[in-house]
């Protein structure tokens, strides 16, 4: 074992396994409640999804992914029947992806899901200790990147 390696897994392994096994519950859940025609990457726009649209743009922002790796994930959600395109009122050049009536019901789904999720967990670990880990998620998510020095 070299001096930079470590027995127990860093931020990036274990960040890993916690989306991981969420992404494996939710998806599986959803399948069983007939949204079986989704996959767990178009979760970077179905996560930050609004029922009142968002810009793709802001779509790759929320979810760290780039504007044509979103541009491809709704134009399969949009075949699949769960997003549409429309014009933004605010602004006529540019377009918001709304959730289709389909879309609406799988994100009550996903969320109804989530919560099971996280009650099932807060349980597990005792309320006050998971709260202070979701903040403590939420607090290393929202640090600035430096590049190492």
């Amino acid at each position: 074992m070299t001096r930079n390696q470590t027995t127990e897994p860093d931020l990036g392994v274990l960040a890993a396994q916690v989306l991981i096994s969420v992404q494996r519950e939710l998806f599986a859940e959803l399948a069983e409640q007939g949204f079986d025609d989704i996959q767990p990457r178009a979760g970077a726009v179905l996560a930050h999804l609004r029922p009142d649209g968002v810009r793709a743009s802001e779509l790759a922002l929320a979810s760290g992914r780039h504007k044509q790796v979103i541009g491809s994930l709704v134009d399969d959600l949009e075949r699949l029947g769960y997003v549409e395109r429309r014009p933004d009122p605010a602004d006529r050049r540019a377009k918001l992806v709304h959730p289709t009536e389909r879309g609406l019901l799988q994100m009550e789904a996903a969320a109804a899901i989530m919560r099971t999720i996280e009650a099932r967990h807060a349980k597990a670990m005792g309320r006050r200790e998971y709260a202070t880990f979701k903040s403590a998620l939420r607090r290393v998510a929202g640090l600035p990147h430096r590049p190492p020095s």
